[in-house]
C-alpha cells in the first residue's frame, strides 16, 4: 500500500486495489506497481482472500506508465523494472482478477484487463494502447492475448494504430462483461468477485487454469515482449519521442 495504491480486505474475501492518484489520472508509477505487485502476490499467498478487484478512483482506471517516473529508470535492467515485476505476478497470480473500469484505461490500464477474470465498465470508459506510438511495442502479454480475443486484424488495429474504443465495442468484442452506470461499477464487480471468492478454492483454480489455456506461453510472450521493449526504450527514436512528450506536458514557466 502507497500514498497512491489503497489496498483493502472486504468481507467476502475479496481484497479491493484501489488506484488513487486522480491528479494524474492514475499515472502509474514505480511504488504503484510494486503495491499492486505486493496486492497480488499476498493474494496468492492468503487464505482469507479469494478475489481481487482493480479499480481507479471515479473518472479514470489508469493513465498507463507516468513517463516521467519511466524515464528516470531507463538506465537500470529492465528485469528489474517495477513495471515488468508487476507484469510478471500479473501473468502468474492464481487467485482470480475483476476489472472495474471508469473513464480512461491507457497502455497496461488495457492490458491489465487482458488477464483479469471478469470485466466491467462504466459507459465513460476508454480503452486505448499508444505503444507503437511512443517508440515501443505492446507488454503484458497483450501480443499474444489480444489476437485471440478478438483475432488478429482487430489487435492490430488496437495494438497498431492505437485506436481508441468505448465500452460499448470492448464489450462487442467480448473485452467486457458489461457496462454499468459508475455508481454502480465497483459495487457490481466487488460482489461478482464474492461469488468467485465463495466457489471451492480448489476447483475454481483448477477450472480457471483450463479456461485460461497455455500458461507457459503467457509468460513466455510477457519475456518476449519485454525484451523487445527493453531494445526499443534505448533507442534514439523512443527517447526523442519521450522528450517530446514531456516538453509538451510541462507548464510553459518550466
Amino acid at each position: 500500500m502507497t500514498e497512491h495504491v489503497r489496498v483493502e480486505d472486504l468481507e467476502g474475501g475479496v481484497r479491493l486495489v484501489t488506484l488513487d492518484r486522480p491528479e494524474k489520472k492514475n499515472a502509474l508509477t514505480g511504488a504503484m506497481y510494486d503495491a499492486m505487485r505486493g496486492a497480488l502476490e499476498g493474494a496468492d499467498a492468503s487464505e482469507a482472500v479469494g478475489a481481487v478487484v482493480f479499480a481507479g478512483q471515479p473518472g479514470a482506471f489508469s493513465a498507463g506508465n507516468d513517463i516521467a517516473d519511466f524515464v528516470t529508470r531507463v538506465d537500470r535492467p529492465f528485469g528489474e523494472a517495477p513495471s515488468l515485476r508487476f507484469i510478471r505476478q500479473l501473468a502468474r497470480t492464481r487467485t482470480p482478477m475483476v476489472a472495474a473500469v471508469d473513464g480512461v484505461a491507457v497502455g497496461v490500464g488495457t492490458t491489465l484487463t487482458l488477464h483479469c477474470d471478469l470485466v466491467y465498465a462504466s459507459p465513460a470508459a476508454r480503452f486505448r494502447t499508444p505503444f507503437v506510438e511512443l517508440g515501443l511495442v505492446p507488454e503484458a502479454a497483450s501480443s499474444y492475448l489480444l489476437p485471440r480475443r478478438v483475432g488478429r486484424l482487430k489487435a492490430t488495429e488496437i495494438l497498431l494504430l492505437s485506436e481508441m474504443f468505448g465500452a460499448e465495442q470492448a464489450e462487442a468484442l467480448g473485452l467486457v462483461n458489461a457496462v454499468m452506470p459508475s455508481d454502480m461499477l465497483v459495487e457490481h464487480a466487488v460482489a461478482q468477485a464474492a461469488r468467485l471468492a465463495a466457489l471451492p478454492r480448489g476447483a475454481l483454480q483448477a477450472a480457471r487454469a483450463l479456461i485460461r489455456g497455455d500458461q507457459a506461453a503467457v509468460e513466455a510472450a510477457v519475456e518476449s515482449e519485454a525484451a523487445a521493449f527493453d531494445s526499443r526504450l534505448r533507442t534514439e527514436e523512443t527517447q526523442a519521442i519521450f522528450r517530446a512528450f514531456l516538453n509538451r506536458a510541462r507548464p510553459a514557466s518550466a
